[in-house]
């Protein structure tokens, strides 16, 4: 069993901003496949046969809580979780996935690897690029991307989906063989 846990706010406020990504890629899972859907305190979780989807309702910076209950709920393993999310440190529209690592200055990544305790958690971010000078970082990404941005968002959200997609049917060696595939054609 696998997982794809998309990191945003489940307010509908927070629905069109650039913090919501990776509850963007889940949207076009949800539209690719057919899923069951079952609703817990701490988040929507999607199901078919071998993986699931999860929408944390704990709110970004608490999205560890939602993961750890997936976890135990499901009897998963942290290399059977996918985390996506925004990155503010990376292009509008770049994609980077990666087996492990730190969570740089997302607090939903931080949240989740606090939590779980280990680094070892794949994850693949989303660019949203960075705030202009002087604006506030917070406020940047829980703000709705220019008009310039969305083409570049959408197309960034379709290719993680499809990476998704990869890493639930063939695990990560499988999602970072199309990754670095799709990297070479660039």
């Amino acid at each position: 069993m696998r997982a794809i846990v998309g990191l945003g706010n489940p307010e509908p406020a927070h629905v069109a901003t650039r913090h919501n990504l990776g509850f963007w890629v889940v949207e076009r899972l949800l539209q690719v496949r057919r899923w069951k859907g079952r609703r817990y305190s701490w988040g929507q979780v999607e199901s078919r046969p071998g993986s699931l989807l999860l929408r944390p309702t704990t709110y970004m910076n608490r999205s560890g809580d939602a993961v750890v209950q997936l976890v135990a709920q499901y009897s998963l393993r942290t290399e059977d979780l996918l985390i996506v999310l925004d990155d503010m440190d990376i292009p509008v529209g770049a994609l980077r996935l990666r087996p492990h690592g730190g969570a740089g200055t997302h607090n939903g990544l931080n949240s989740v690897l606090q939590r779980l305790g280990t680094q070892g958690v794949p994850r693949l971010r989303v660019g949203i690029g960075s705030p202009p000078p002087g604006m506030d970082p917070a406020e940047y990404v829980l703000s709705p991307p220019g008009h310039d941005e969305v083409p570049l968002l959408e197309k960034a959200t379709d290719s993680a989906a499809e990476l998704a997609l990869a890493f639930v049917d063939g695990g990560l060696t499988a999602a970072l063989d199309r990754y670095s595939r799709a990297r070479l054609t660039l």
